[in-house]
């Protein structure tokens, strides 16, 4: 990242760089650092200067990062938290004293699960933290490492080397369908359920094969895939109102109940999920974020135990 000598290595720049970046607002970014909004323009001013970007443009009703606002955001984010775990009093920091905002990416079914606590805990414990989750995006994109998220949660399938991984536990994939379906009636054969009813598939990138098809390849058969849905939420409501039959895993358990459907065991042996987490190694001493993976970790481990 090139500062212009304008700058004067000004570190408060750098701050307010990355709340603009992480609130895409002036109002916003005024708000978290309690400046007055024409303060906060003054500085944007200051910094576009520096930097010799306009950093936030206008598109419609909001204001979005430039390109180069982009590929300097976690080389800013990560230049904040090595000053801020500079002059924290060290690891076992008050985390009710921490102002902060985390991003956790992961999928929507696991978000619906684990919100409602883990925003209760920070209530409790943390209550300077502000939690924002993000859905994952049909295009594997570098979260962890552009600083877009702080933490990764689900079935972490990065190959970044420097990202860390932590796996937490395993779970498999269940079938389910709607209350009354004709696959429910008499045993479930491999065959049956590939050649007796259409299959929906949930695949965030348009997939139209995956394990599934290679476990039943195995046995010579194939199943019918009508189509697929990007988010698994989405995905149980069209089960509900068809005969097609879908997937799941434990997280969506309760999705699954609160629409009446029916979850049953798939003859086919699977290949289990592992669930876990994944963070950049920026964030190994910093507070805040050992406080959101110690409780995401205890939250899930909950969870796998049915606590949840």
């Amino acid at each position: 990242m090139h500062v212009t000598q304008s700058a004067h290595l000004d570190l408060n720049l750098l701050t307010a760089l990355d709340v603009l970046l992480e609130e895409r607002s002036v109002r916003g970014a005024a708000q978290r650092l309690h400046l007055s909004e024409p303060a906060m323009s003054r500085t944007l001013g200051r910094i576009r200067k520096a930097l010799g970007d306009p950093i936030l443009v206008r598109a419609g009703r909001q204001m979005v990062p430039t390109p180069h606002a982009l590929a300097v955001r976690a080389e800013v984010s990560a230049v904040v938290e090595r000053a801020r775990a500079l002059f924290a009093p060290g690891r076992d920091a008050d985390v009710r004293t921490l102002r902060r905002t985390l991003t956790i990416i992961g999928p929507d079914t696991i978000a619906a699960a684990l919100a409602p606590a883990l925003f209760a805990r920070a209530a409790a414990e943390a209550p300077g933290i502000r939690v924002r989750y993000l859905a994952e995006s049909h295009a594997d994109e570098p979260y962890l490492r552009a600083g877009t998220a702080d933490l990764e949660v689900g079935v972490i399938d990065t190959t970044a080397p420097e990202v860390h991984r932590e796996k937490l536990y395993q779970d498999r994939m269940l079938g389910v369908v709607r209350a009354g379906h004709p696959l429910l009636e008499g045993e479930l054969t491999a065959e049956r359920f590939a050649t007796e009813a259409d299959h929906l598939i949930v695949s965030r990138r348009g997939r139209l094969h995956g394990p599934v098809d290679e476990a039943l390849a195995g046995l010579g058969l194939k199943r019918r895939v009508a189509g697929t849905i990007g988010t698994l939420p989405a995905s149980l409501f069209v089960v509900r109102d068809s005969d097609l039959v879908g997937l799941i895993s434990s997280w969506a358990l309760p999705l699954a109940a609160a629409l009446d459907l029916v979850v049953f065991e798939v003859p086919l042996r699977l290949p289990p999920l592992d669930l876990g987490l994944a963070w950049h190694p920026r964030h190994e001493a910093d507070p805040a974020h050992a406080w959101l993976r110690r409780t995401v970790r205890e939250l899930l481990a909950g969870w796998s135990e049915g606590e949840l």
